[in-house]
């Protein structure tokens, strides 16, 4: 005797749901995780005169169809000088260096890759 099962397109469809749900979500912390990181070791390098541009920092996570993308920057406005190498300049803090967002996310990773490893683990 034969009993028909319903609904078996309905339950793949709904692990399938749920399977990509967890794995965006997995990616969004990972990289959220990994700009952490890295602009904490950027902030350090970051040069402080009044903490308007340290203050100034901010990280975005954009995503797009399968692509997800973190951004990392400062909105002040003369963040671009201050980052660029061949604006001379001397800093007050002694962690102070130019190209200091670049070489804080250089800087950390190492950090940066495990913590991806680790987050993006089954």
């Amino acid at each position: 005797m034969g009993a028909k099962v319903r609904g078996i397109r309905e339950a793949k469809a709904n692990l399938n749901r749920i399977i990509q749900d967890v794995q965006g979500r997995k990616v969004v912390r990972a990289l959220q995780s990994a700009m952490i990181i890295g602009s904490s070791q950027a902030a350090l390098y970051t040069p402080i005169d009044t903490s308007t541009l340290l203050n100034s920092q901010y990280r975005e996570i954009n995503a797009s169809g399968t692509r997800v993308t973190g951004r990392v920057g400062y909105s002040a406005n003369y963040a671009i000088y201050v980052h660029d190498p061949n604006v001379p300049q001397t800093f007050r803090r002694s962690t102070a260096q130019k190209e200091f967002l670049t070489k804080g996310f250089e800087d950390s990773r190492s950090q940066i890759d495990a913590v991806m490893r680790k987050e993006l683990s089954l």
